[in-house]
Protein backbone atom coordinates (compact mmCIF):
# COMPACT_ATOMS: atom_id res chain seq x y z
CA UNK A 1 0.00 0.00 0.00
CA UNK A 2 0.82 3.58 -0.75
CA UNK A 3 0.29 4.56 2.62
CA UNK A 4 0.72 2.81 6.04
CA UNK A 5 -2.90 3.57 7.64
CA UNK A 6 -2.33 3.50 11.37
CA UNK A 7 -5.63 2.78 12.56
CA UNK A 8 -5.86 -0.14 10.65
CA UNK A 9 -2.50 -1.82 10.25
CA UNK A 10 0.00 -0.90 13.54
CA UNK A 11 -1.01 -3.76 16.30
CA UNK A 12 0.35 -4.54 18.81
CA UNK A 13 3.36 -7.70 19.33
CA UNK A 14 4.63 -6.91 16.02
CA UNK A 15 7.90 -5.11 14.69
CA UNK A 16 8.26 -2.00 12.66
CA UNK A 17 10.86 0.73 11.38
CA UNK A 18 10.13 4.46 11.43
CA UNK A 19 11.18 6.40 9.03
CA UNK A 20 11.42 10.14 7.82
CA UNK A 21 8.94 10.09 4.77
CA UNK A 22 10.80 12.83 2.90
CA UNK A 23 14.41 10.63 2.89
CA UNK A 24 14.21 7.56 4.05
CA UNK A 25 16.11 8.51 7.30
CA UNK A 26 15.34 5.02 10.25
CA UNK A 27 13.64 7.03 13.25
CA UNK A 28 12.81 4.04 15.41
CA UNK A 29 14.35 0.91 14.78
CA UNK A 30 12.52 -2.43 15.77
CA UNK A 31 10.01 -1.53 17.94
CA UNK A 32 7.25 -3.67 18.96
CA UNK A 33 3.88 -2.31 21.20
CA UNK A 34 2.23 -3.72 23.63
CA UNK A 35 -0.69 -1.49 23.15
CA UNK A 36 -1.70 0.53 20.23
CA UNK A 37 -4.36 2.72 21.41
CA UNK A 38 -6.50 5.72 20.31
CA UNK A 39 -6.89 8.82 21.94
CA UNK A 40 -9.82 10.27 23.17
CA UNK A 41 -10.56 13.55 21.33
CA UNK A 42 -8.48 16.90 22.20
CA UNK A 43 -11.10 18.14 24.33
CA UNK A 44 -12.43 14.82 25.93
CA UNK A 45 -11.01 17.17 29.26
CA UNK A 46 -13.70 19.41 28.70
CA UNK A 47 -16.73 16.62 28.60
CA UNK A 48 -15.91 15.04 31.86
CA UNK A 49 -18.04 17.03 33.84
CA UNK A 50 -21.10 15.82 31.71
CA UNK A 51 -19.99 12.45 32.52
CA UNK A 52 -19.72 12.37 36.12
CA UNK A 53 -21.40 13.07 38.77
CA UNK A 54 -18.95 14.24 41.15
CA UNK A 55 -15.38 16.42 40.76
CA UNK A 56 -13.45 15.52 37.67
CA UNK A 57 -11.34 12.49 38.70
CA UNK A 58 -8.87 13.50 35.83
CA UNK A 59 -8.41 17.05 36.99
CA UNK A 60 -4.76 18.08 36.00
CA UNK A 61 -3.83 14.35 34.67
CA UNK A 62 -2.12 13.54 30.85
CA UNK A 63 -2.20 10.81 29.19
CA UNK A 64 1.46 9.88 28.24
CA UNK A 65 2.34 6.51 26.81
CA UNK A 66 5.14 4.24 28.76
CA UNK A 67 7.36 2.64 26.45
CA UNK A 68 5.88 0.00 25.29
CA UNK A 69 2.66 2.08 24.18
CA UNK A 70 1.43 3.96 21.07
CA UNK A 71 -0.94 6.50 21.08
CA UNK A 72 -2.66 7.45 18.33
CA UNK A 73 -4.31 11.11 17.89
CA UNK A 74 -6.25 12.84 14.83
CA UNK A 75 -2.99 13.82 13.34
CA UNK A 76 -0.56 12.27 15.30
CA UNK A 77 0.85 9.59 17.50
CA UNK A 78 2.67 9.38 20.62
CA UNK A 79 5.44 7.27 21.15
CA UNK A 80 7.72 7.16 24.84
CA UNK A 81 10.95 8.26 23.48
CA UNK A 82 12.89 6.05 25.48
CA UNK A 83 16.62 5.54 24.26
CA UNK A 84 15.65 6.64 20.65
CA UNK A 85 18.13 8.60 18.82
CA UNK A 86 15.76 11.03 18.11
CA UNK A 87 14.96 11.98 21.67
CA UNK A 88 15.47 16.34 21.07
CA UNK A 89 17.52 17.56 24.58
CA UNK A 90 15.08 20.24 24.87
CA UNK A 91 11.30 20.90 24.60
CA UNK A 92 11.68 21.79 20.71
CA UNK A 93 10.43 20.48 17.28
CA UNK A 94 11.88 17.13 16.20
CA UNK A 95 13.91 17.09 13.83
CA UNK A 96 15.02 14.30 10.86
CA UNK A 97 18.86 14.38 11.03
CA UNK A 98 19.15 14.05 7.42
CA UNK A 99 17.14 16.11 5.57
CA UNK A 100 15.95 18.74 8.81
CA UNK A 101 12.15 17.90 8.11
CA UNK A 102 10.22 18.64 11.01
CA UNK A 103 8.72 15.03 12.18
CA UNK A 104 7.16 16.17 15.27
CA UNK A 105 7.64 17.79 18.82
CA UNK A 106 8.80 16.88 22.51
CA UNK A 107 5.40 16.84 24.18
CA UNK A 108 7.08 15.66 27.68
CA UNK A 109 10.12 14.82 29.40
CA UNK A 110 10.11 11.31 28.20
CA UNK A 111 6.92 11.76 25.24
CA UNK A 112 6.92 12.26 21.58
CA UNK A 113 4.44 13.74 19.07
CA UNK A 114 4.89 12.14 15.55
CA UNK A 115 2.65 13.64 12.95
CA UNK A 116 1.46 10.97 9.93
CA UNK A 117 1.87 12.93 7.60
CA UNK A 118 5.95 12.98 8.30
CA UNK A 119 6.53 9.09 9.28
CA UNK A 120 6.51 6.08 7.29
CA UNK A 121 6.01 3.04 9.44
CA UNK A 122 6.85 -0.56 7.94
CA UNK A 123 6.99 -3.70 9.44
CA UNK A 124 10.56 -4.85 10.15
CA UNK A 125 10.63 -7.50 8.27
CA UNK A 126 9.66 -4.76 5.26
CA UNK A 127 12.13 -2.56 3.53
CA UNK A 128 12.25 1.47 2.86
CA UNK A 129 10.35 2.23 -0.55
CA UNK A 130 10.42 5.81 -1.67
CA UNK A 131 6.58 7.17 -2.22
CA UNK A 132 5.66 10.61 -3.10
CA UNK A 133 5.56 13.16 -0.90
CA UNK A 134 2.82 15.51 -2.88
CA UNK A 135 0.58 11.85 -3.09
CA UNK A 136 1.39 11.08 0.81
CA UNK A 137 0.61 14.14 2.40
CA UNK A 138 -2.79 14.53 0.58
CA UNK A 139 -3.11 10.30 0.97
CA UNK A 140 -2.66 10.85 4.77
CA UNK A 141 -4.69 14.38 5.12
CA UNK A 142 -7.92 12.76 3.51
CA UNK A 143 -7.59 9.43 5.46
CA UNK A 144 -7.98 12.00 8.48
CA UNK A 145 -10.89 14.11 7.11
CA UNK A 146 -12.74 11.15 6.28
CA UNK A 147 -12.01 9.38 9.56
CA UNK A 148 -13.53 12.40 11.23
CA UNK A 149 -16.76 13.02 9.30
CA UNK A 150 -17.45 9.35 10.13
CA UNK A 151 -16.41 9.57 13.98
CA UNK A 152 -18.12 12.95 14.48
CA UNK A 153 -20.03 13.84 11.99
CA UNK A 154 -17.81 16.78 10.83
CA UNK A 155 -17.75 18.08 7.65
CA UNK A 156 -15.73 21.46 7.90
CA UNK A 157 -12.08 21.72 8.89
CA UNK A 158 -9.11 24.19 9.91
CA UNK A 159 -5.86 23.00 9.12
CA UNK A 160 -3.27 24.23 11.59
CA UNK A 161 0.49 24.47 11.84
CA UNK A 162 2.39 24.36 14.74
CA UNK A 163 2.76 27.57 15.11
CA UNK A 164 -1.12 27.93 15.66
CA UNK A 165 -2.12 29.72 12.76
CA UNK A 166 -4.74 28.94 10.48
CA UNK A 167 -3.18 27.94 7.02
CA UNK A 168 -6.37 26.97 4.79
CA UNK A 169 -10.31 25.95 5.50
CA UNK A 170 -11.80 22.92 4.13
CA UNK A 171 -15.32 21.57 3.60
CA UNK A 172 -15.33 17.93 2.76
CA UNK A 173 -18.25 17.28 -0.40
CA UNK A 174 -17.73 13.81 -0.74
CA UNK A 175 -15.97 11.08 -0.23
CA UNK A 176 -17.09 8.32 -2.62
CA UNK A 177 -15.27 9.43 -5.54
CA UNK A 178 -13.62 6.99 -8.14
CA UNK A 179 -10.93 8.56 -10.33
CA UNK A 180 -9.65 6.38 -13.73
CA UNK A 181 -6.04 8.11 -14.93
CA UNK A 182 -3.84 7.58 -17.62
CA UNK A 183 -0.15 8.95 -18.64
CA UNK A 184 -0.51 11.66 -21.07
CA UNK A 185 -4.49 12.50 -20.31
CA UNK A 186 -3.97 12.93 -16.22
CA UNK A 187 -5.00 16.23 -15.45
CA UNK A 188 -3.24 15.70 -12.10
CA UNK A 189 0.31 15.09 -13.51
CA UNK A 190 1.65 18.62 -12.34
CA UNK A 191 0.26 17.72 -8.78
CA UNK A 192 2.16 14.27 -8.51
CA UNK A 193 5.24 16.25 -9.74
CA UNK A 194 5.05 18.71 -7.77
CA UNK A 195 7.56 18.03 -5.69
CA UNK A 196 10.17 16.54 -7.89
CA UNK A 197 8.29 13.21 -7.29
CA UNK A 198 7.28 10.99 -10.59
CA UNK A 199 4.11 8.77 -9.06
CA UNK A 200 2.85 8.36 -12.59
CA UNK A 201 1.67 4.76 -14.02
CA UNK A 202 3.86 3.57 -17.44
CA UNK A 203 2.98 4.90 -20.62
CA UNK A 204 -0.29 3.15 -21.67
CA UNK A 205 -1.27 1.96 -18.24
CA UNK A 206 -4.20 2.97 -16.72
CA UNK A 207 -4.94 3.95 -12.65
CA UNK A 208 -7.97 4.02 -10.60
CA UNK A 209 -7.88 5.83 -7.17
CA UNK A 210 -10.28 6.50 -4.41
CA UNK A 211 -11.16 9.99 -3.91
CA UNK A 212 -12.55 13.02 -2.05
CA UNK A 213 -13.83 16.47 -3.10
CA UNK A 214 -13.64 19.23 -0.99
CA UNK A 215 -14.10 22.87 -1.14
CA UNK A 216 -11.33 24.84 0.91
CA UNK A 217 -10.29 28.64 1.77
CA UNK A 218 -6.44 29.65 1.92
CA UNK A 219 -5.90 31.52 5.17
CA UNK A 220 -2.37 32.84 4.51
CA UNK A 221 -1.86 36.89 5.14
CA UNK A 222 -4.79 37.77 6.86
CA UNK A 223 -6.79 36.17 3.91
CA UNK A 224 -10.03 35.17 4.78
CA UNK A 225 -9.59 36.21 8.42
CA UNK A 226 -12.93 36.92 9.81
CA UNK A 227 -14.65 33.34 8.04
CA UNK A 228 -11.39 31.83 9.47
CA UNK A 229 -11.98 33.26 12.98
CA UNK A 230 -16.07 31.99 13.09
CA UNK A 231 -15.04 28.67 12.16
CA UNK A 232 -12.52 28.86 14.87
CA UNK A 233 -15.51 29.39 17.63
CA UNK A 234 -17.96 27.00 15.98
CA UNK A 235 -18.35 24.23 17.90
CA UNK A 236 -19.02 22.19 14.67
CA UNK A 237 -15.78 22.93 12.90
CA UNK A 238 -13.07 20.27 14.09
CA UNK A 239 -9.29 21.63 14.11
CA UNK A 240 -6.51 19.53 12.70
CA UNK A 241 -2.71 20.26 13.74
CA UNK A 242 0.30 19.71 10.77
CA UNK A 243 3.79 20.78 10.90
CA UNK A 244 3.63 24.49 9.17
CA UNK A 245 6.07 23.56 6.51
CA UNK A 246 3.68 20.58 5.45
CA UNK A 247 0.63 23.05 5.39
CA UNK A 248 2.29 25.24 2.97
CA UNK A 249 2.76 22.20 1.08
CA UNK A 250 -1.25 21.65 1.02
CA UNK A 251 -2.11 24.46 0.12
CA UNK A 252 0.18 24.46 -2.65
CA UNK A 253 -1.02 20.75 -4.13
CA UNK A 254 -4.85 22.77 -3.48
CA UNK A 255 -4.02 25.17 -5.47
CA UNK A 256 -2.26 23.63 -8.82
CA UNK A 257 -5.02 21.11 -8.60
CA UNK A 258 -7.70 24.30 -8.35
CA UNK A 259 -6.08 25.38 -11.69
CA UNK A 260 -6.88 22.11 -13.70
CA UNK A 261 -10.64 23.18 -13.48
CA UNK A 262 -12.06 25.18 -16.09
CA UNK A 263 -12.28 29.26 -14.85
CA UNK A 264 -16.55 28.79 -14.35
CA UNK A 265 -15.88 25.47 -12.29
CA UNK A 266 -13.14 26.88 -9.97
CA UNK A 267 -15.19 28.57 -7.03
CA UNK A 268 -18.65 27.82 -5.58
CA UNK A 269 -20.11 30.18 -2.74
CA UNK A 270 -16.83 31.63 -2.72
CA UNK A 271 -14.76 28.93 -1.72
CA UNK A 272 -11.97 27.79 -4.49
CA UNK A 273 -12.95 24.21 -5.54
CA UNK A 274 -10.17 21.04 -5.22
CA UNK A 275 -11.08 18.61 -7.48
CA UNK A 276 -9.84 15.83 -6.24
CA UNK A 277 -7.90 14.80 -2.96
CA UNK A 278 -6.42 10.93 -3.46
CA UNK A 279 -6.13 8.34 -0.80
CA UNK A 280 -5.39 4.55 -1.50
CA UNK A 281 -7.70 2.42 1.19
Amino acid sequence: DLVFNLRKSLESQKNYIFYCQSCGDIIVKGRKFHRVLPLPSEDWSALVEEWCCHPNPFAGSTLYPQHDDCFLGDTFFLLNSGNESSKPKENTRVICKRCKTMLGEKVSSDTIKYYVTEVLIRPSEGSFSPTSRSQFVQSMVAQCLLELSFAKTTFRFTIKGDNGKIYVLIWLLNSDTLLVESLGSSSSHGVFTLFGDNFMPNSGSVETWNAIKVLYQPCIKNRNKDLADAWENDIGVHSLKFPSETCLELLLILGLSTTTLPPSLRCMNSFQVRNSFYFSM
